[in-house]
């Protein structure tokens, strides 16, 4: 492989599309992942997670050597950093990996080189490592491009939203933007749009937070239609009939790795101003434990009226419809806390986008349907609606597929 242009550290969700994308572009990409199966798999042209055209995009940039995995990085012109920013205690944002990630890099550096973080990072992130590679680094101080510039991008159509989506680009200066804006306009087709590193940084917080607000209404209506004895589906319909009202659909909370988590980032930075956005997330995790609360009471009401005790088929576990991903699902939690007051019920648990689950024991949502007494629907998966479920069955439809 020739001298790679790009040095891509993560090969995650995020890391190994992008990577494929540029790779693409005919630029050599070099990959960095700490996890050495991963590496071997992506260097047999091959992938280890799920994502339409994924596996077509590797396989074809591994075969025409423009991109090759390792364990470490190596000397490139631009380095790009997508790892994990998962939390500390308390929900505070833990930054050890983009920092260990930087430290990589940093004896590779070179004046003009173009540094890039994407990884969802708390306000401020970019100027810390920029300090911490001047700090490390003196002789490049004012000498390199730094910026951030977020994803914007949905599981299942990851590989054309990369291309097509807009992009926000923040620099740490005005030279930077405008490098990283090149960089970025090689391979992506939406526009790129200018700014400062934090504003890019709280334009990627904002923009879940939003989201996860929108949600939280919708959820906190269904708690209230359900002790008002109102059919919120209903409810949210006729109320989108005004011209300036469009309520979401209700769930059973928030799950995934952007909207469930990206809020907390805003909450633990500035906790006495972020009040709708705490509270938000306060309700969407709520709803989750009032799913599993109205299960249980289901269950013993059930017990109760019939003197055996039910069968209960739990319908879905993936954070959202149609996909495979489970990353805080609110669906698993809900399915976990059900099981943790289990005693000695029949269940079935159904989840159609996987074949296996190291936990739970699946089982095909047809029969699990047939067999059940009540059944929970807990992702509005694509394979539940026009279900055939007869009058005798209990039905607890969290996520409108009877609606």
């Amino acid at each position: 492989m020739n001298q790679p242009k790009v040095v891509m550290i993560g090969l995650g969700y995020i890391g190994l599309p992008t990577a494929a994308l540029i790779a693409q572009s005919k630029m050599h990409v070099h990959g960095v992942d700490i996890n050495p199966v991963v590496v071997d798999t992506i260097n047999a042209g091959k992938i280890h997670i799920v994502e339409p055209e994924l596996d077509h995009a590797v396989a074809s940039a591994v075969k025409a050597g423009f991109l090759k995995a390792s364990t470490t990085p190596v000397e490139a012109s631009t380095y790009l950093i997508v790892v994990p920013t998962p939390f500390k205690a308390k929900n505070e944002p833990d930054i050890s990996f983009v920092e260990a990630a930087t430290k990589a890099i940093i004896p590779l550096l070179k004046e003009d080189d173009l540094y890039i973080i994407e990884s969802t990072s708390p306000v401020g992130t970019t100027e810390k490592m920029m300090q911490l590679i001047y700090h490390e680094r003196p002789d490049l101080k004012g000498k390199l491009n730094i910026a951030y510039c977020p994803e914007r991008v949905l599981p299942g159509n990851v590989m054309y939203e990369l291309v097509h989506n807009d992009r926000v680009i923040g620099g740490v200066n005005e030279r930077s933007t405008e490098k990283a804006i090149t960089f970025y306009s090689q391979f992506i087709k939406g526009d790129l749009h200018k700014t400062n590193a934090r504003t890019a940084e709280m334009c990627k917080l904002v923009e879940n937070s939003s989201r996860d607000v929108q949600i939280a209404f919708a959820n906190e209506l269904s708690l209230i239609c359900d002790k008002a004895d109102i059919n919120v589906w209903e409810l949210i319909k006729l109320a989108n009939k005004h011209p300036r009202v469009n309520i979401l659909q209700p769930g059973c909370g928030v799950g995934g790795h952007c909207i469930a988590v990206d809020p907390y980032f805003i909450v633990s930075e500035y906790p006495m101003e972020s009040k709708i956005i705490g509270k938000a997330r306060e309700i969407n995790n709520y709803k989750s434990f009032w799913c599993a609360e109205k299960i249980q009471s289901t269950k013993l009401q059930f017990e109760l009226k019939h003197g055996r005790k039910p069968s209960i088929a739990l319908m879905g576990l993936a954070f959202k419809p149609n996909i495979d991903d489970l990353r805080e699902s609110p669906a698993k939690y809900i399915v976990q806390k059900v099981l943790q007051n289990a005693n000695n019920e029949e269940y079935y648990i159904v989840e159609p986008n996987i074949e296996t689950h190291k936990v739970f024991k699946l089982t095909n949502y047809k029969e699990a349907v047939e067999k059940a007494d009540i059944i929970a629907f807990l992702v509005a998966h694509k394979e539940f609606k026009n279900l055939d479920i007869s009058n005798n069955k209990i039905v607890l439809d969290f996520c409108g597929i009877v609606q």
